[in-house]
């Protein structure tokens, strides 16, 4: 990604062969990956671009003055949009339950949420994800009670799983399937 400060123009190898123009303002990582994160001419917004996936064109674009991100950092931006987030630096979904667990054995295993001691057998915790049955599993892989404090999409979300788990519990699915001969 040399050169930030020149615009590009780039193509991923599985879209139409016009290429796209980009401004490039930073290369970051996240989970394994290059991205390029760049202003994008055509879409007049921000972008992320797998580094993989692109592939610069010649003749490259002018020089450009680097625009500021939205909140001004590289991280909270690539981690937001990753996330499903605008630049408001939460997900998009985000509940609270009450877990019959110790605080102790639910912090190690949430990264980004917060765990809150209720008891010597139970804890708050509230956590988000990009959505409200992604979140109602992130909650569900502990093996403890769960109460739901709210919101009610969390809980709606909770029922729906629910009954996708009593389909695979007993191979009867609530839905009726004809089949013609």
């Amino acid at each position: 990604m040399a050169g930030l400060a020149q615009s590009h123009r780039a193509v991923y190898p599985t879209s139409d062969p016009a290429s796209w123009g980009t401004s490039g303002q930073a290369s970051v990582t996240w989970g394994g990956r290059w991205y390029l994160v760049a202003w994008d001419l055509d879409r007049d917004d921000w972008r992320t671009f797998r580094a993989d996936r692109i592939a610069p064109r010649v003749p490259t674009g002018p020089r450009f003055i680097p625009r500021e991100l939205p909140g001004g950092d590289v991280a909270a931006f690539v981690t937001d949009r990753f996330r499903g987030s605008d630049a408001s630096g939460g997900w998009p979904c985000q509940g609270e339950v009450i877990l019959g667990l110790p605080a102790a054995e639910v912090s190690p295993y949430v990264r980004d949420g917060v765990v809150e001691e209720l008891g010597p057998d139970r804890c708050r915790l509230v956590l988000g994800s990009w959505s409200w049955i992604g979140l109602a599993t992130s909650v569900g892989r502990f093996d403890a009670d769960i109460e739901v404090v709210g919101p009610a999409e969390l809980r709606d979300a909770f029922a729906h799983l629910a009954r996708r788990s009593s389909i695979a519990a007993t191979g009867v699915s609530t839905h009726l399937v004809y089949c013609e001969s």
